[in-house]
């Protein structure tokens, strides 16, 4: 197996990708659907559509409480939870509509309408080149450009700091869950990572301060909160793919810095999630 890349690298494998590929045009016919899926697939349904938002541990509940008309289920996989939510999606006469990687995963023969979109090899959890791909068909970005961007960025050591906080425009409030799942997944207790807008930064957020917290603003010049500030103005065309690509690249910064954590666990993780899951799972698919 060839050795595992790091997240800033697969950032720019997925943007050259979608330099290539013409993507889905997703069009959905409900007014108001239910939208789920599981970690950052959730995040991915939060950010672009409108709906009754749910995951795969509360959507029995949410259509309990909530009158819906479809189902707009998101799933890089099309397996693990989505096959069960599809199946009773199906069962409850509700058309769903299936984004994903995978045209073979279990839940797409359950579905009303799948959509596929274009994906590279990457490492288990990873899942940048997935959702990237279901972003852009939505915002419409250039991935060229996105690239261009990240080129220009002046990226100075980031070794030293054992805390960081990502602040982000109001406006991207949908692309902190990424972040943060990115730090769990890569780092998990080794390194602290944490994303708000700068709004939310207000409220309680720096109680404890460390020498060692890096604030790092997407488009948010702070020289408020911490000691340490690294500031990153956005363009004037910036949607979510790009901050989705910048905070990822980021993220891939700081990973390359560091102790491989990620890549020297991930291999016993992936037997337990094949139990877990009842599936085979592949460190990189």
């Amino acid at each position: 197996m060839k050795e595992l890349i790091n997240l800033d690298i697969c950032v720019i494998n997925a943007l050259n990708l979608q330099k290539s590929e013409k993507l889905p045009q997703v069009k959905t016919p409900f007014k108001n659907p239910l939208v789920v899926g599981s970690g950052n697939a959730a995040a991915v349904g939060k950010m672009l559509f409108s709906g009754i938002h749910a995951n795969e541990s509360n959507y029995l509940q949410k259509i309990k409480e909530n009158k819906v008309d479809g189902c707009i289920l998101i799933s890089a996989s099309a397996g693990k939870h989505a096959p069960k939510i599809a199946k009773k999606m199906k069962s409850l006469r509700l058309r769903t509509i299936l984004l994903t990687n995978n045209p073979k995963g279990k839940a797409v023969k359950l579905v009303s309408k799948t959509h596929v979109f274009p994906k590279n090899i990457e490492p288990y959890t990873y899942n940048t080149s997935t959702y990237l791909g279901m972003i852009l068909s939505i915002t419409k970005e250039d991935p060229q450009k996105i690239l261009k961007f990240l080129k220009t960025l002046k990226i100075p050591s980031l070794k030293k700091y054992k805390a960081y906080t990502i602040l982000v425009p109001e406006k991207f409030d949908g692309v902190r869950e990424f972040y943060e799942t990115k730090f769990d997944e890569l780092f998990g207790p080794k390194i602290i990572g944490k994303s708000f807008t700068f709004e939310e930064e207000k409220h309680a957020k720096t109680v404890v301060k460390s020498s060692k917290e890096l604030f790092v603003g997407l488009g948010v010049p702070n020289k408020v909160f911490g000691k340490n500030h690294l500031n990153y103005p956005l363009p004037k065309w910036a949607n979510h793919g790009l901050m989705f690509c910048l905070g990822y690249y980021i993220i891939g910064k700081i990973q390359a810095e560091n102790p491989p954590w990620f890549k020297r666990s991930i291999k016993t993780y992936v037997k337990e999630a094949s139990r877990l899951f009842k599936e085979k799972i592949k460190i990189q698919s």
